[in-house]
């Protein structure tokens, strides 16, 4: 019965030739691709439609799966699970577990602001805007590329360096034949003119959307204002200051 809940309470696994725990980096990056995309649409729906309730739906689900990861066993971990099927018959590449702990703990920090600002005390501001884009920076440079920005972190407080790190970044210096040539930066800067001009091209001959003009002889009867929904609705300074005024009529649903 011990060892059983040993097995089950435990971080990483131990495997032949590997001096610390480790943990499968192709399904961590699974994970962390299926937790950006529902993370980004709810990103999006609350800064386009001012629709907030996917963010909080969201933050709960990150805050449970993040804390099964971390105080359980990350095996058990709801995107992990599904993240490890999906790799299932691709070769493990093992990373040590210290650092990926780290680096989930500063997530599950993360999570645990937003719970506290947007799900238990309905907070609306830009400290939402930047704790939601750093997790979403998080996530995508993880599933991306690879690459455990919180793991970089781990180095500057853990007296030990991190070891077994994605690409062996941690153990051995990349090769100087691997950086970008001057070619190729030019072909990317091209790339990117190009893509403008296309840009400007389609803005200027495309139709846009005009509001429909009224009917002459057809009044719209006006609405009484109510001054508690006035002054709710009364734009704070800091959105004037930053011109983020029509963006926070459209987040609070003050129209």
């Amino acid at each position: 019965m011990e060892k059983m809940m040993r097995n089950v309470f435990e971080f990483g696994e131990q495997v032949d030739g590997f001096a610390v725990r480790v943990l499968n980096e192709r399904a961590v990056r699974a994970g962390a691709g299926l937790l950006f995309i529902p993370a980004f649409i709810a990103f999006m729906h609350a800064w386009l439609l001012g629709n907030f309730q996917p963010t909080r739906v969201f933050v709960v689900a990150f805050l449970i799966d993040f804390t099964i990861r971390i105080f359980i066993n990350p095996r058990y971990a709801p995107s992990l699970i599904v993240g490890q099927w999906i790799v299932r018959k691709q070769q493990a590449e093992y990373v040590g577990a210290p650092q990926k702990r780290f680096a989930w703990a500063i997530g599950l920090v993360l999570a645990l602001a937003m719970l506290y600002l947007m799900v238990l005390n309905n907070v609306i501001g830009p400290i939402n805007l930047i704790v939601c884009a750093t997790c979403l920076t998080l996530l995508f440079f993880e599933a991306a590329f690879g690459i455990c920005i919180g793991c970089k972190v781990y180095n500057l407080f853990s007296k030990e360096a991190a070891q077994f790190c994605p690409g062996g970044v941690c153990e051995v210096a990349p090769a100087k034949s691997s950086g970008v040539t001057l070619v190729q930066l030019a072909v990317v800067a091209l790339f990117f003119v190009l893509v403008g001009g296309i840009a400007q091209s389609v803005y200027r001959t495309g139709s846009h959307n005009v509001p429909p003009v009224p009917q002459a002889g057809i009044s719209t009867p006006a609405t009484p204002i109510d001054p508690a929904e006035a002054e709710r609705c009364k734009v704070p300074e800091f959105a004037k200051a930053i011109g983020h005024e029509e963006k926070w009529k459209l987040h609070n649903n003050c129209r």
